[in-house]
């Protein structure tokens, strides 16, 4: 651990070693900007042989050279710049010069376009998470390059990359619009040039996309920036958004800005290595010791991936920067936060800010793996006095995950008609909604890539599987829902997480089955298909179910009911959670149901004349579109 830091300083310390060299420009970032931002301050990061001794001038229309920085790394320099709003498009030239030398480097300032951008999801979307790698291959010359620090790709090897891209995924498009998705969420599409890491002692490959190396590129074996960007407008033509993965708590320890490192405080020093204690705890208990706190949010998630201090401004700036690049680049539509608890809140408070200051529809939920609603509703604006006031607008439900699977798993036992089990659990955790400001914008979500699959979290059992899937698409919330989950995808992460990231069958050539078409599917496997596909239909073209609002019933006996409706209409669900029929009589839902005579239920079709009692089967959910 000590031979991390050891190399940290050292890329630190490399530049005042070397002999001296000629001054060069050899990277910007960002690598262009626009005309018309709302926000006309940038700071440039300028990269290069001492580029940092360098004086630096630009005479450009409307660009305005406010300051020059140099730090710690000759090697770097940080200009400040101001654009106005009369500033036109054109190439700018950055000039530098040292003595008699003189540098020059062009950067572009370029048009902002009316292609659709941060659009954001709300609770009319269904997003599906897919891991790239792992979904389909469309181009098998972009599997792997000699010159990559890991020039491999080996389906028959669980840990090495397999060859899934952008293209492959643009192809399955159809696919996902007739399951009934309507937003597309990928693990980080960003380079991910790093070598194999040894991960409890076996050498794997960053496939999974969580250690950028370069923020400005798309990982080519992905299919590059033009591969990402034509996904994009391919997507968007066909009625889906695009969420791209972000993260800004840590960078692969083979980033080029680490190899040579701009000062010290760029990331998180310890005396020795110090691994983050992934507790949330600390965070938010009010008598916590500052040590504690500071483990959980400086010590470094593992030691391949450099924490990177936002408390520092350049750092700041280049994470921001990036962010508003991205989407005006590629037009993505939503920003998913990787480890949002590990980050500088304050540092996050700004960064989604200034998202918003320009998109002010994108929307943004993190990822904080948590347990409490307490803790959960501190990453998100809320309604309890914290000292820190999150602005996060939404987050991922953890919480009710754990309920929702907690009490699928006491579906059909005894246990279901606890006091505190079965759907106890997923009313309880409802049930402390308040503290959010808004609770629809959590995104919700039964399983994930970090997850055990959720067909085999619940034993496997086809009953407790569909009951699951209703309340995720039928609840308050956005849902997300991962690749596979919809053709029966099982596993544990056992040994380990690739257990639960296998791929997709059919979306390589030559696959024996092809589970992206009905013919390649069991019956089985159709039938989940056809169920979630038809529940996600309704809920798509349906407000009162996807955007209306929630009453819930206290659960008797394991029964448990609950109403979506608005002004167009009402939806009942009903959740019988024991292993017998049950005749459920509705007198006691007269506040949401008086006026109704009756129903039709949406997974079936079948009509119900009365509603007076409704007879529910064994571990079973009911989604009733009610009638007058």
């Amino acid at each position: 651990m000590k031979q991390q830091l050891s190399y940290l300083l050292l890329a630190l310390l490399l530049p005042l070693l070397a002999p001296a060299q000629t001054p060069a420009i050899t990277r910007l970032n960002p690598t262009n900007w626009w005309t018309g931002m709302k926000n006309g301050n940038l700071q440039l990061l300028v990269y290069g042989p001492q580029a940092g001794t360098l004086s630096y001038t630009i005479s450009y229309p409307g660009v305005k050279l406010v300051k020059t920085s140099a730090v710690e790394n000759p090697n770097y320099a940080f200009l400040d710049l101001t654009i106005a709003a009369t500033a036109k498009p054109g190439t700018v030239s950055i000039v530098g010069k040292k003595g008699t030398q003189t540098v020059t480097q062009k950067w572009e300032l370029l048009a902002r376009d009316n292609r659709p951008k941060g659009q954001g999801v709300t609770q009319a979307d269904l997003i599906y998470l897919a891991m790239p790698d792992r979904f389909a291959n469309g181009d098998a010359s972009n599997d792997k390059f000699a010159d990559m620090a890991d020039p491999n790709s080996d389906r028959a090897n669980p840990f090495f990359r397999h060859g899934g891209d952008l293209q492959g995924a643009a192809q399955r498009i159809g696919y996902l619009k007739d399951l009934g998705v309507t937003a597309v969420w990928f693990t980080p599409v960003l380079e991910n040039n790093q070598g194999l890491t040894n991960e409890g002692g076996t050498m794997r490959s960053a496939y999974h996309g969580y250690g950028f190396t370069d923020h400005y590129t798309v990982d080519r074996r992905l299919g590059g920036n033009a591969a990402y960007k034509a996904y994009v407008q391919q997507a968007h033509a066909a009625g889906l958004k695009v969420v791209q993965d972000a993260v800004y708590n840590h960078v692969g320890n083979n980033h080029w800005f680490i190899k040579d490192l701009p000062m010290k405080s760029w990331v998180h020093q310890w005396p020795t290595y110090t691994n983050t204690s992934y507790r949330q705890q600390p965070i938010t208990d009010p008598h916590a010791a500052q040590i504690d706190r500071a483990v959980t949010l400086n010590g470094w998630f593992v030691p391949f991936l450099p924490d990177l201090d936002q408390q520092n401004p350049y750092v700041a700036n280049f994470l921001i920067q990036h962010a508003i690049w991205s989407v005006e680049t590629f037009g993505v539509d939503a920003w998913r936060i990787d480890t949002y608890m590990y980050n500088d809140q304050p540092f996050m408070n700004r960064c989604n800010a200034a998202l918003l200051a320009e998109y002010p529809k994108i929307h943004i939920f993190g990822e904080s793996s948590v347990t409490s609603t307490v803790d959960q509703a501190y990453y998100v604006r809320n309604k309890i006095d914290f000292p820190f006031k999150s602005n996060q607008p939404g987050g991922l439900d953890f919480v009710l995950e754990n309920a929702m699977l907690a009490g699928l798993k006491e579906v059909g036992t005894p246990a279901a008609t606890g006091w505190d089990n079965g759907a106890q659990r997923v009313y309880q955790a409802l049930a402390q909604d308040a503290v959010y400001q808004d609770p629809t914008k959590l995104v919700t979500f039964i399983d994930n890539h970090d997850h055990n699959r959720f067909l085999s979290e619940v034993g496997e059992d086809y009953d407790r599987y569909k009951i699951g899937l209703t309340w995720l698409l039928t609840t308050r919330g956005i849902p997300s829902m991962y690749y596979g989950t919809e053709i029966l995808m099982k596993n544990f992460k056992d040994p380990t997480d690739a257990e639960v990231r296998k791929d997709f069958p059919g979306g390589w050539s030559g696959d024996k089955e092809d589970k992206f078409t009905a013919a390649g599917r069991s019956a089985k496997e159709n039938e989940a298909f056809n169920f979630v596909k038809t529940l996600a239909t309704y809920r798509k073209t349906h407000p009162a179910l996807h955007s209306g609002k929630l009453m819930q019933y206290l659960p008797e006996n394991g029964l448990y009911v609950y109403f979506r409706y608005d002004a167009t209409g009402t939806v009942m669900v009903a959740t019988n959670s024991t292993d017998k029929s049950a005749a459920l009589h509705t007198a006691r839902f007269a506040e949401r149901m008086s006026g109704f005579t009756n129903a039709r239920n949406v997974l079936t079709g079948e009509t119900l004349s009365s509603l007076t009692t409704l007879q529910l089967p064994a571990k079973t959910a009911l989604v009733l579109e009610l009638g007058k």
